[in-house]
This record gives structure tokens, C-alpha cells and sequence, in this order.
């Protein structure tokens, strides 16, 4: 099942090219702040999920290409990321890039990103008016948590996801504090939907790409993971607890690159979806810490 955010906190059930409306199924009404209907009914969706299946075969919906779609979630309890993820783009951080990696995923940990920096599948990023400093795409993997817990061990650790969705981590490089290189609005686009965990054959096998007007940057597979899914869970619940509608970024594959005010991005992944988005320059988010060299 495809679910997804529409029309100002609504929520539909995605049928190939059709959006069905499917609010009523959520114990939470649209216009509810802090807008957690999505939220609520992952966590709800054993009992939901009859009346959400009965809309998808009764509903004639509207065409999806129309649909004014959201951030799938965009108030889960915390978005969790995992640095340096792929033996590729170690090295690339090493070498190459002016970047620099002490660690990978499995001796350095996550990291927690702002919620706030979540945006939806048709909103541009929004690029901050920052002199003398890149901005970079990351390509990546949402894993969106279902069944919250804590010490979840990694043969259990499946039974905890609820699907997936596309995801792009956007960083100012630096060595500044990382939440704060990547905490700008915008900065997080999630969806263009969430796809359940049935709908994705093998969690080891999904390939992911990015392109840049239409030049593809970033190539990879999950099979390439240094931490996979069911390790990110098991280390992520070893610290805190999880819960519904938790979003986990399974961290970017080489090829990150610069972006700049014109660009068009495109994220693929397999199984899951895709969403293109606008490059946008800001006048706003300069701040005199920025004003030092990057390195």
C-alpha cells in the first residue's frame, strides 16, 4: 500500500495513477496541530488498514499528477541518520571532495536531523544565501518505523519497519556542527509517498539514484550498506526509544555534489518511487558562523 499527504494534512491511499482520499480512516482530523494524522495511523494501522484497503477498491480519486502532495510525515518523534554508510563515499570523503570522514556508520553512530528541515515531494529546496560555502545533495533511503521499542535485537528488527520512502539529506559542507549544516528548512525531502514494507521484495536489494539536470551523480544498491536496516534499528533502539512514524536515513552512496539556484534533482529509488524537485536560491539563513572557510 502506498500511502500518502495531500491538501493541507489529509491523507490518501495511492492507486497506480489515482489518489484516494482516505482521511476518514485516521482517528485524527486534517486541520489537528501539530499535524500528526500520518503519525497516528501507522501506529493504528492493523485496525485501519481494512477501511483504507475498502476506499482504494471504492473510490474513483483524482489523477496523483494534480494532487497537492506533503511531506508524507511531517511531525514524526525524531528523524535519525546515518553518517558515512557506503565504503564508496568514505573514500570520496577522504579524497577528492575536500571532506573529511574520522569514522563510518559502524564506529562513528548517528546523528538526530531537525524535523522542521522536512519538506514535501513538490516543494523546491531552498538553498540559504551563505558566500564561499557548497551545498550538497545526498541520496537516500527512508526507513519509516511502525512498531516502536527499545533493544530491538537485529532478527527482530524487520518486524519494526513499516515501509519506506524517497529521501535527500542536504548539507552545507563544513566543519560546523552537523544538525546545524543540515537543520535548514528544506533540507529534508521526503515521499513522494510512503510505500509499505509488503510492496518492497528484499530490504537488502534496493537500488537507489540520483540525477542532477537529467546527469545521473549518485548510483547504489542497499546491498552496499556498511550498517544495514535491521543494524541501523538494533543500534538507533539500543539509545532510544523508537516509535511510529520514526524516519531512519540509511546514509548517501558517493557521488554527492554541489547544487546551486536553477537545478532540477531527481531521486529513484527501486520498488519505492520518485520525485523531482526544484533548486531554489534564498536570500535568507546568512549568519556571520558561516563566514569562515569551510575547512
Amino acid at each position: 500500500m502506498k500511502l500518502a499527504s495531500f491538501g493541507g494534512g489529509r491523507i490518501g491511499v495511492v492507486v497506480d495513477d489515482r489518489l484516494i482520499d482516505a482521511t476518514v480512516a485516521s482517528s485524527v482530523s486534517a486541520d489537528f496541530w501539530p499535524p500528526v494524522g500520518m503519525v497516528k495511523l501507522i501506529a493504528d494501522f492493523d485496525r485501519a488498514r481494512p477501511q483504507l484497503e475498502a476506499l482504494a477498491q471504492s473510490e474513483a480519486g483524482t489523477p496523483l499528477s494534480t494532487a497537492d502532495l506533503e511531506c508524507p510525515i511531517l511531525w514524526p518523534n525524531k528523524v535519525i541518520a546515518f553518517p558515512a554508510n557506503y565504503h564508496a563515499h568514505v573514500e570520496e570523503m577522504k579524497t577528492g571532495t575536500g571532506l573529511i570522514s574520522k569514522f563510518k556508520a559502524d564506529g562513528q553512530g548517528f546523528f538526530l536531523k531537525s524535523n522542521s528541515s522536512l519538506s514535501g515531494p513538490r516543494e523546491p529546496i531552498a538553498l540559504p544565501n551563505i558566500q564561499g560555502r557548497q551545498v550538497h545533495h545526498e541520496c537516500e533511503l527512508a526507513v519509516i518505523i511502525g512498531k516502536g521499542g527499545r533493544m530491538i535485537s537485529r532478527e527482530d528488527a524487520m518486524d519494526h519497519v513499516f515501509g519506506y520512502s524517497c529521501l535527500l539529506d542536504i548539507v552545507v559542507r563544513g566543519q560546523e556542527e552537523r544538525v546545524m549544516r543540515k537543520s535548514y528548512d528544506t533540507f529534508c525531502p521526503l515521499g513522494p509517498y510512503i510505500v509499505t514494507r509488503d510492496e518492497v521484495p528484499r530490504y537488502d536489494d534496493i537500488d537507489l539514484l540520483l540525477e542532477v539536470n537529467g546527469v545521473v551523480r549518485q548510483k547504489a544498491n542497499t546491498r552496499d550498506l556498511i550498517v544495514d536496516i535491521p543494524d541501523m534499528i538494533r543500534m538507533a533502539s539500543s539509545v532510544m526509544m523508537l516509535y511510529p512514524g520514526d524516519i531512519i536515513a540509511s546514509g548517501t552512496p558517493a557521488g554527492v555534489g554541489p547544487l546551486k539556484g536553477g537545478d532540477k534533482v531527481k531521486i529513484v529509488i527501486s520498488h519505492v518511487g520518485s520525485m523531482t524537485l526544484d533548486v531554489v536560491q534564498s536570500e535568507s539563513g546568512g549568519h556571520e558562523l558561516w563566514n569562515k572557510p569551510a575547512a
